[in-house]
């Protein structure tokens, strides 16, 4: 089965999770993705719990297909070797504080002089202007920034954190839709660019109605829980034995909803006639709807609300989810087989669905320096000369497979 990027070379300079995850979405599509570590210890995600089979879940769920080469940075001979590996590459991937590279002679600048068509990918915190350009930027704190946290938790309630790396992997996809739109441009063109993938910038963009609802109305957006500023029944409803979510996002879903509960009047009740006006009384809208939830079970309600046709459905938890017969049929889980010690390796599948050039998983995550021989002599350097290059510390020895 053909594959979309099969002819394309990424450097990827990137760890923990944003750049891992854009250059897993490149090798899934068929990229030659080489993930350069630190000799010792490797990406900082190989020692995040929990562990299978030794191996840490959290590296193995964004990092197959790629090889792994253990390069030390900090000597003249390691950049040496990035900077062959970067002389026909197509990509080159980086997380670096702003700067950082370019002491190390492989700034933007530095690459295009060797190889004038690179497409250089920054990901950052903050980016690389601005007077926070130099500031580390994580997840967590992008969250809390950004406004993330602010809008998330129930009103009375304090900020809280998104229950994933949200923004680490948006701007994963960020970054992924930027370089696959940057190589179409220089095959239009035969020119390589620079690209940026903030964090931040990404959460601003996401911000969307939030943001432009306040610029139009100078309200601060408030805390909602699970509700919509501006649709309402939008939000989780509680049964007599747990909770699930309606989604009515106009006036014909409400009112199929009233019918469906056996409640037509709400839709004559003046507090509650108009989207607006449940908007308005939103606590005496789902205060009433939960005093009708509460006298039956979950399984009850989701099933007579999607029959009446209005969008409904459970709160499901992980291990829901990963059962799940449409997330299956979906092929959303997959097993990678090949791992040395994780022989029954699964994780999500990647989302892209593609008729002719689909994602396709043809190696399990590596081992830190699984393929330092393989890389350094596909760029000529004899047997002798790893060697060499290994016992002076430039290149790691690689990990071996646990017994």
């Amino acid at each position: 089965m053909p594959s979309a990027l099969s002819n394309i070379k990424v450097v990827d300079l990137t760890r923990t999770l944003a750049g891992p995850f854009s250059t897993m979405m490149l090798a899934d599509l068929g990229a030659d993705v080489i993930k350069i570590e630190e000799p010792t210890q490797g990406d900082e995600t190989r020692k995040w719990p929990p562990f299978w089979g030794g191996e840490s879940a959290n590296f193995m769920s964004f990092n197959r297909n790629k090889k792994s080469i253990s390069v030390n940075l900090k000597s003249e001979e390691g950049i040496g070797i990035i900077k062959s590996l970067l002389k026909d590459a197509d990509i080159f991937i980086e997380s670096f504080r702003a700067g950082a590279l370019e002491k190390m002679g492989l700034g933007y600048a530095d690459i295009r002089a060797i190889n004038p068509e690179i497409i250089y990918c920054s990901i950052s915190g903050y980016g690389r202007t601005g007077p926070m350009k130099d500031m580390p930027g994580y997840d967590l704190i992008i969250q809390a920034y950004s406004g993330l946290m602010d809008l998330t938790g129930e009103p009375d309630g304090q900020p809280q954190r998104v229950g994933f790396s949200l923004v680490d992997l948006f701007t994963g996809m960020m970054a992924f839709g930027s370089m696959v739109t940057a190589l179409y441009h220089r095959e239009n063109t035969g020119k390589g660019q620079q690209i940026e993938a903030a964090l931040l910038d990404g959460q601003i963009a996401a911000l969307s109605y939030h943001a432009s609802n306040y610029m139009a109305t100078e309200e601060i957006p408030t805390r909602l829980g699970s509700g919509h500023p501006s649709l309402v029944p939008y939000q989780t409803f509680e049964s007599n034995d747990g909770y699930f979510l309606i989604g009515c996002a106009n006036q014909g879903l409400w009112e199929k909803l009233c019918t469906a509960i056996s409640h037509p009047e709400l839709t004559n009740d003046p507090r509650f006639d108009t989207n607006d006006n449940r908007v308005a009384n939103r606590k005496d809208c789902v205060d009433t709807l939960n005093s009708i939830f509460k006298t039956n079970n979950t399984v009850h309600w989701i099933n007579t609300i999607v029959t009446a046709g209005v969008p409904c459905g459970p709160i499901n938890n992980v291990k829901d989810v990963v059962e799940d017969e449409q997330v299956l049929a979906r092929n959303m889980i997959v097993n990678i087989p090949g791992h040395p010690n994780v022989p029954d390796l699964r994780t999500p599948n990647s989302p892209l669905k593609l008729s002719l050039t689909p994602p396709q998983i043809k190696m399990p995550p590596p081992l830190l320096g699984q393929h330092n021989r393989e890389v350094l002599q596909s760029l000529g350097f004899p047997e002798s000369a790893i060697s060499d290059l290994i016992s002076k510390g430039v290149i790691g020895e690689p990990t071996k497979p646990r017994e």
